[in-house]
């Protein structure tokens, strides 16, 4: 199945860097000015779904742009197939096609792809993490003083900034540096492969987060919610890293908080 998402991951990638620089089309989703969709997003999910169904046609899908279909299948395909459509639809080159895999509700798979980069980040339960093949694990920083993280706002920051600001500025005086890529998936796929220490996002989907955590966990990482539990994609806020900076993250996003 690992070949299968790399094969859909890749042919999405072709139809991306088809239409990079030339997006015809921008939409707004759910009347929220930052969330848009271009027809790339489309087409490229499209292709996803064609590929992986012709070989699993019983398996259920679950895709950012309404390709979600619910079948009595124990394998669900978990499909964004434009992550960093705003940078995407502004012609720039940071973005990704993720696509994720549970089965009977428990992530096992996960693939990052880069097609700007040619990067394929893979993983699989009990199999570890890769990157073009090559094994990767998280960074080995065990201070927060010392660590490179990134985050990510939310399509609704202006009507839910859900201390958003307090949060950022509380990382930014007690971490090296910060930044702020506009891809949550190559977020979690750069902590996986020790880019990046940490992650932390809140309001995000289940496609933004299922083949990254795979990766995260595989590379030796830790996931979890602000809360310090293990994560679920039915909850929002998101805290990925090496696994050593988790705890300090956590205290930070609890104080920044009150």
């Amino acid at each position: 199945m690992i070949d299968i998402a790399k094969e859909a991951a890749r042919e999405a990638g072709k139809v991306l860097l088809q239409h990079l620089g030339n997006v015809r089309h921008i939409e707004i989703k759910d009347g929220q000015e930052l969330n848009l969709v271009t027809e790339a997003d489309k087409e490229s999910e499209q292709r996803i779904i064609e590929i992986i169904a012709a070989r699993y046609p019983d398996h259920s899908f679950l895709a950012e742009e309404g390709g979600t279909v619910q079948r009595a299948s124990d394998y669900r395909w978990i499909i964004d197939p434009l992550d960093g459509t705003t940078n995407y639809a502004h012609g720039l080159p940071l973005f990704s096609v993720s696509i994720g895999l549970e089965y009977r509700g428990e992530l096992v798979a996960g693939v990052v792809y880069n097609p700007v980069s040619s990067e394929m980040f893979t993983a699989e339960t009990g199999g570890g993490a890769f990157l073009n093949g090559n094994r990767i694990v998280v960074s080995s920083t065990a201070e927060l003083s010392r660590s490179l993280l990134v985050t990510g706002f939310p399509y609704n920051v202006k009507d839910n900034p859900d201390h958003m600001v307090e949060r950022f500025q509380a990382f930014l005086m007690n971490a090296r540096g910060i930044r702020r890529l506009g891809s949550a998936a190559l977020d979690c796929a750069f902590v996986a492969c020790g880019r990046f220490d940490g992650f932390w996002e809140v309001w995000l989907n289940p496609w933004d987060l299922a083949a990254g955590a795979v990766l995260v966990r595989e590379a030796g990482g830790r996931t979890s919610d602000f809360e310090g539990n293990p994560h679920r994609l039915d909850v929002p806020q998101w805290v990925a890293s090496n696994g050593l900076i988790h705890d300090q993250m956590l205290e930070i996003l609890k104080h920044a908080a009150q």
